[in-house]
């Protein structure tokens, strides 16, 4: 029986040649850009990766992506790797809380394989829209701009121990997205194999990127030879592993704290928040058993399960039942969404913005969640089930431009 491949290796890789302008270049990932922001990256530089990652124009704008990467390439913009490597890449940033924190990883080339073959693990289901939209730009330039991001158990420490060798010396490029700092550094030959060896060496877990990796999966069905993708690999000893809660924005008619307490007292214990009580305390202290609730007028609401049966029956999944927005989002978000579900959600990390929506009158309700526990997301992924949509949010998310990987064959480094 032939042996699969490396689940990571190191690759030939393209990169801004203007190195000390990074800050300039990079972006957030694709589907994190508003339209007001994507305005505010391109004015930045013209090589700015967010022309080529959510490409302007009103003919093909994915035939105008791949121009301009032609264009770049020509004119020396980017440059390849002479010899297959790997990026080390860190980012410090703060926490919700304020507190200063740094999280390590390797940008590697990653086998893309089915999901059935167990090396690659995802927690959450795919839309076709976002997958088509990727795969028109991947068949136009035939070039992966953005990395997926990935978790490895670590279970030897291996990882963690080779990526701090490789830190302790100074990086080779550096820049700065969104009030995060980002160090980089390139390493190659026997320590490039050291670490696409410690990170391939156990199960990879998708945090983020879904769509991305099964893009990569369409796209080699046509092409082969296109058999890795860009992933950022970060394990799970890294102490700057954080996941932000997604809290759930409800637009359109409100409903009532009667309402919600006639639909949920059976299943909940409700008790009305102290106005000058601090949510994230509040949050931390319903871990598990319970989720707050906003509602328009201003209502503030602690919902705790009154049983753990209560969660189980929604939720029979034992490895979803531990994750609060499954049965959360079962239980309570219909209510706050009304007759027939009627009610639009959106989503974000902040509790601010949840309270700001609903005082403001632009929403009706909101629900704040604990974040999931990493393990319990990899708990998800080993059972081979999927959380619900927006279910986690991993920051800082991975920049878009940092290395790319060609595709094109028979390309020799420039």
């Amino acid at each position: 029986m032939t042996s699969p491949p490396p689940l990571v290796a190191p690759f030939h890789g393209e990169r801004y040649a203007a190195s000390d302008r990074l800050s300039d270049l990079i972006a957030p990932p694709y589907d994190v850009i508003s339209e007001s922001e994507r305005a505010r990256l391109a004015a930045r530089s013209a090589h700015n990766i967010v022309h080529l990652i959510l490409p302007a124009g009103n003919g093909d704008r994915y035939q105008t992506a791949a121009a301009l990467l032609r264009r770049w390439r020509a004119d020396g913009v980017l440059v390849r790797d002479r010899e297959p490597g790997l990026l080390v890449v860190q980012q410090e940033f703060a926490d919700q809380g304020g507190v200063r924190r740094s999280r390590t990883g390797l940008i590697g080339a990653v086998a893309v394989e089915p999901f059935e073959a167990g090396r690659v693990r995802p927690h959450e289901r795919t839309h076709a829209g976002p997958k088509e939209d990727r795969l028109a730009l991947l068949r136009a330039t035939h070039t992966m701009c953005e990395a997926v991001f990935m978790l490895v158990r670590d279970g030897s420490g291996d990882l963690t121990r080779e990526l701090a060798t490789v830190i302790a010396r100074p990086p080779a490029a550096s820049a700065a997205l969104a009030g995060v700092a980002i160090r980089v550094w390139r390493v190659s030959g026997p320590t490039a194999d050291r670490l696409a060896g410690a990170a391939g060496a156990e199960p990879l877990y998708i945090a983020d990127g879904h769509h991305r990796f099964e893009t990569a999966l369409a796209f080699r069905r046509g092409h082969p030879s296109a058999d890795r993708t860009l992933s950022l690999i970060v394990s799970l000893r890294d102490p700057g592993l954080v996941v932000l809660p997604t809290h759930r924005i409800v637009q359109g008619a409100s409903v009532s704290e009667d309402a919600v307490r006639q639909r949920l007292a059976g299943g909940f214990t409700i008790d009305l928040l102290d106005p000058g009580r601090d949510f994230r305390g509040a949050l931390a202290e319903l871990r598990g058993t319970g989720c707050l609730v906003v509602l328009a007028g201003g209502p503030r609401l602690a919902m705790r399960l009154r049983t753990a049966a209560i969660a189980a029956e929604a939720e029979k999944v034992p490895a979803l039942r531990r994750v609060d927005v499954s049965w959360a989002d079962r239980l309570v978000l219909p209510v706050l969404r009304g007759s027939g579900d009627a009610g639009r959600v959106t989503y974000t990390s902040s509790v601010q913005d949840v309270i700001d929506a609903v005082a403001g009158g632009q929403a009706a309700a909101g629900m704040l969640l604990n974040p999931p526990a990493v393990e319990d997301v990899l708990a998800v992924a080993d059972a081979g089930v999927f959380m619900p949509q927006k279910s986690t949010y991993f920051f800082p998310k991975v920049p878009s431009g940092l290395v790319l990987l060609d595709y094109s064959p028979d390309q020799e480094p420039r």
